[in-house]
């Protein structure tokens, strides 16, 4: 009799899926107002389909995300407000079963091949994921040049070849718009308030771009087997974008080839992006300590510094957004650049020279981890000065080093 009940039970279990739920407590350690701070929870042993978040009887927009492409689900998201120091409880329910629920999109992300016939218009064929081999040249086969991916405040995009640059768009107004733009306004877009590319980044750094290093100078991902570029999250509250770089010759003498992932996060709410990379030796072990890479911010003509020494390095400048011989129909952008770097990570911050304001620094255990992030005179919801912006760096670094502390129980 056991036995059948037994057996019941797990059929009925089978059929109509299994529910679970948690008690995500966060807490806040700083004082005055955060807003859509991010709460990131594992989930993978759980195998959830759907989920659904409540603070209190209010239901709070949530995602779950795929991070490596086995099906399951491994992360939960969500953002949270605080009004000062404190903790809030929020009730998490996962089920087997089901589809999330449609929230609004506060990011979005998209790659597309060029197509020959649609020259000159909006192009149509979207991509979520890109391998070729080191060598390849396909820079101009692709629209934007590698993925881009916005929040309502900002937008980028990764170059896909050997330099690999983040570049930046700037807005005028606060919302999605990659969708209608892709990243090339219209002159009618332009007037209607639509942002554009804000910087010329050539072979610089561009904005915290990761680069080797030969003891003089940054070097491009140019000695790889193979290329990967993909999209990973959608939305509706985060957007991450994924490089893979198979058998990296970073250059350092003495070291192996290595394997090399950079994850690019973007939360709805924020204009930084969290940048996250991993380096595993041929084995897919974590690399061995010891590698001298580079990393920093483009040196904007003109452009004012600020550094607190620590990893906090930021500028303030004017240029032209594009190359000298492309400039008719743009106008000079000024624009603020920061990079956030922790200081397990920063072997020494270099002087600045006229392409860059570089930083050298080493991974711990095969990983490493920062954040960059950029403001434009042209929003009407930021910053219109360095003092304005370098102030902005400030809080913002105090906001990385005083995370949430998130517990988990049943």
């Amino acid at each position: 009799m056991k036995r059948t009940l037994t057996i019941t039970l797990c059929l009925i279990s089978s059929l109509c899926g299994f529910a679970q739920s948690l008690e995500v407590t966060v807490t806040n350690p700083m004082k005055g107002q955060r807003n859509d701070v991010p709460v990131v929870i594992n989930i993978e042993k759980h195998h959830a389909r759907s989920a659904t978040v409540t603070l209190g009887t209010k239901e709070i927009p949530c995602q779950l995300d795929d991070l490596n492409g086995d099906g399951i689900f491994d992360e939960l998201c969500f953002l949270a407000d605080f009004s000062d120091k404190g903790k809030q409880i929020y009730k998490v329910a996962l089920s087997s079963r089901g589809e999330m629920r449609n929230y609004p999109a506060r990011v979005y992300a998209e790659m597309l091949l060029n197509h020959p016939k649609q020259k000159n218009q909006r192009q149509t064929n979207y991509i979520s994921s890109l391998t070729t081999e080191g060598k390849a040249d396909i820079y101009n086969c692709l629209q934007h040049h590698g993925p881009a991916f916005e929040s309502e405040l900002a937008a980028y995009r990764i170059y896909f070849d050997k330099r690999q640059t983040v570049d930046i768009y700037a807005k005028y107004h606060k919302g999605l718009e990659l969708h209608q733009t892709q990243f090339y306004p219209t002159r009618e877009e332009l007037n209607e308030g639509f942002g554009d590319d804000c910087l010329w980044v050539g072979s610089t750094l561009g904005l915290g771009t990761l680069r080797g290093w030969n003891g003089e100078k940054p070097t491009f991902l140019d000695d790889v087997k193979s290329r990967t570029e993909r999209i990973i999250a959608y939305g509706p509250l985060r957007t991450i974008v994924e490089v893979v770089d198979e058998k990296w010759n970073t250059g350092n003498v003495g070291r192996n080839e290595v394997n090399m992932t950079t994850r690019y996060t973007l939360y709805g709410g924020h204009r930084d992006v969290q940048v996250d990379i991993t380096l595993q030796d041929a084995q897919c072990s974590p690399a061995e300590d010891g590698y001298t890479l580079c990393t920093g911010i483009i040196n904007v003509k003109n452009s004012t510094e600020y550094t607190d020494d620590k990893g906090l390095r930021g500028c303030w400048g004017t240029d032209w957004p594009v190359s000298e011989k492309d400039s008719i129909g743009h106008k000079r952008e000024t624009v603020g650049l920061g990079i956030c770097i922790p200081p397990k990570y920063l072997l020494k911050q270099l002087p600045k020279d006229k392409d860059n304001y570089a930083m050298l620094v080493t991974p711990q255990n095969g990983e490493l981890h920062y954040n960059i992030c950029f403001a434009s005179d042209n929003e009407d919801f930021g910053y219109h000065s360095d003092k304005a912006f370098y102030a902005f760096l400030k809080e913002w670094r105090k906001g990385l080093d005083n995370p949430v502390k998130i517990t988990i129980g049943n």
